[in-house]
C-alpha cells in the first residue's frame, strides 16, 4: 500500500464538523490501497468538548499520531489550534516524511495556517502534498472592508499567506468546485502543474447504523404531534437573506404553520456559546420565537445530530445566495430516513437530486435577485411538502444518485486524484 499522511489538528474525539471530512477519509482510503497516518493534536488542548461516542467510530488499529501544542491564555490571544500547535505539527510531520516511506502529504483546511506545512516539507524532502478546502480562505467576511478591523486583517493575511501555501500543491481539492475555483484565478500556475477535485462531504450509513448500539436519546426537544423539522449545523453568512424570506411567509401564513417546529441546532456564533444565538434575533422580529422556531446556538456531538434527526419528522435544508452548497447534508437526510424540505440557489447540485431522487421537496431561487421569490413561493411549497411527507416511504427514495455521494464513493474519488500523481 501506498502511505498518505493526513495532518489535520482536530481529530475525534473533537465535535468540530470538519472531523469528518478526514475520518470518512481514513476510514475508506486503505480500500483504495492507500493506508493513512493521522497527525492530529492531543485532546487535551481543545477548546471543545470531547466526544468520545464518536471515537468509538473509528477503525481498530487505525495509526494517530498526537502533538501537544501552547495552551489558549487569559486572555484568549491565540485560539486557533493551528496556531498554536503548528510547530509541533511541523516538526513531527518532517520527522514521519523522512523516516518513513510517505508518498503524499494532505492537508485539510481551516486550520488554514497549517496549508504552510506543505510547502515547508515538499522543500524539505521532494515529497508532494495537496491541500483540502472545507472552507474558503480568502474571501470577504462581514466587516472585513472595515480597515484596520479584526475580518479586514484576516483577510489581508489570507491574501498574503495563500499564494505561499499553495505555490508547489500537487493537489488542490474542495468540498465544492466553487471552494477552490478562485485559488486557481489568483494563482494561475496552478491550472497547468495541479491536480483538483471536488468531493462533497460524504455520508457514512454505519454512522446511523451504529446509533442503535448506543443509548442516546434526543434533549433539545420533546416529540409532540406536530410537524417537527431539524437544521443541525451552521448559517453559512450569505443564508440569512432567504431564511428571513422564509420567516416572512411564514409570519404572513401563520394558521398554516401552527402544528410546525423548526428546530435550528448548532447554529450559533461560536461552537461552545449557549446564549450565541443567530436565528432569534430574525425568529423575534417576526414573532415566531418558541412557537414555530427554535434555536440550540451550541454544537452538540455528531452522534447527538444523528439522535435529534431520528427524532424529528423531517429534515430542513437551507442553501444561500451563493451557489455553493453540495448534497451532503441532503444525503444526511435520506440516511436519517426523512423527507427533506430544501431551500436552494438554482446551482445547486442538490436541487436536481432531491427532485429527481424523490428525497424531498426544493425551493430553487436564483441568487440575491430570487429572495424575494421564496418569500411569495414558501408558503405554496410548504403545502405541497405536507402532502408528501404524509405518504412517504423511505424505500421511495431513488438512491442510485445519493449513492455518489457515500463517503466510500467519495473517498474513491480521492483515491483515483491521489493515484494520478503516481
Amino acid at each position: 500500500m501506498k502511505r498518505i499522511l493526513i495532518i489535520t489538528p482536530h481529530y475525534p474525539p473533537s465535535n468540530l464538523a470538519a472531523v469528518h471530512r478526514s475520518r470518512l477519509f481514513a476510514q475508506h482510503l486503505p480500500a483504495f490501497g492507500w493506508q493513512p497516518v493521522i497527525l492530529t493534536v492531543h485532546e487535551n488542548y481543545y477548546e471543545e468538548a470531547l466526544d468520545w461516542n464518536l471515537h468509538q467510530l473509528l477503525p481498530d488499529g487505525q495509526r494517530i499520531e498526537k502533538v501537544n501544542a501552547f495552551t489558549v491564555t487569559k486572555p484568549r490571544l491565540i485560539g486557533d489550534i493551528g496556531l498554536r500547535a503548528f510547530f509541533q505539527l511541523r516538526k513531527k510531520a518532517l520527522e514521519l516524511v523522512q523516516k518513513e516511506q510517505i508518498d503524499f502529504v494532505y492537508i485539510p483546511i481551516p486550520s488554514f495556517y497549517i496549508s504552510l506545512i506543505g510547502p515547508y516539507l515538499h522543500r524539505k524532502t521532494g515529497v508532494k502534498y495537496g491541500i483540502d478546502y472545507i472552507d474558503p480562505w480568502v474571501h470577504q467576511f462581514p466587516g472585513s472592508d472595515k480597515t484596520f478591523s479584526r475580518h479586514w486583517w484576516s483577510t489581508k493575511l489570507a491574501k498574503w499567506l495563500e499564494p505561499k501555501a499553495v505555490k508547489h500543491a500537487a493537489l488542490i481539492t474542495g468540498v465544492a468546485e466553487g471552494y477552490y475555483t478562485a485559488v486557481l484565478e489568483r494563482n494561475p500556475h496552478l491550472k497547468q502543474k495541479c491536480v483538483t477535485g471536488a468531493m462533497p462531504y460524504g455520508g457514512e450509513a454505519a454512522d446511523h447504523e451504529g446509533l442503535k448500539a448506543l443509548t442516546l436519546k434526543p434533549y433539545l426537544f420533546q416529540q409532540n404531534k406536530k410537524l417537527q423539522f431539524v437544521y443541525a449545523g451552521a448559517m453559512l453568512p450569505k443564508a440569512y437573506a432567504p431564511l428571513e424570506a422564509i420567516f416572512q411567509s411564514i409570519a404572513a401564513n401563520r394558521e398554516q404553520f401552527h402544528e410546525v417546529e423548526f428546530h435550528f441546532i448548532g447554529t450559533g456564533k461560536t461552537t461552545h456559546d449557549d446564549h450565541g444565538y443567530n436565528i432569534k434575533p430574525l425568529a423575534e422580529k417576526y414573532g415566531l420565537w418558541q412557537s414555530v422556531v427554535f434555536e440550540y446556538p451550541k454544537r452538540i456531538p455528531y452522534l447527538d445530530v444523528l439522535i435529534h434527526l431520528d427524532a424529528a419528522n423531517a429534515v430542513f435544508i437551507l442553501g444561500s445566495t451563493e451557489p455553493h452548497y453540495t448534497p451532503s447534508k441532503t444525503y444526511q437526510g435520506v440516511l436519517s430516513k426523512k423527507p427533506i424540505l430544501a431551500v436552494l440557489h438554482t446551482q445547486s447540485t442538490a436541487v436536481e437530486i432531491v427532485r429527481s431522487t424523490k428525497a424531498g421537496k426544493v425551493l430553487a431561487f436564483n441568487g440575491e435577485a430570487g429572495v424575494e421569490d421564496v418569500k411569495q413561493e414558501f408558503s405554496q411549497l410548504f403545502k405541497e411538502f405536507v402532502a408528501f411527507s404524509n405518504s412517504y416511504q423511505p424505500e421511495q427514495v431513488d438512491t442510485t444518485l445519493f449513492n455518489q455521494y457515500s463517503a466510500k464513493e467519495v473517498t474513491r474519488k480521492l483515491a483515483t486524484l491521489l493515484s494520478s500523481m503516481q
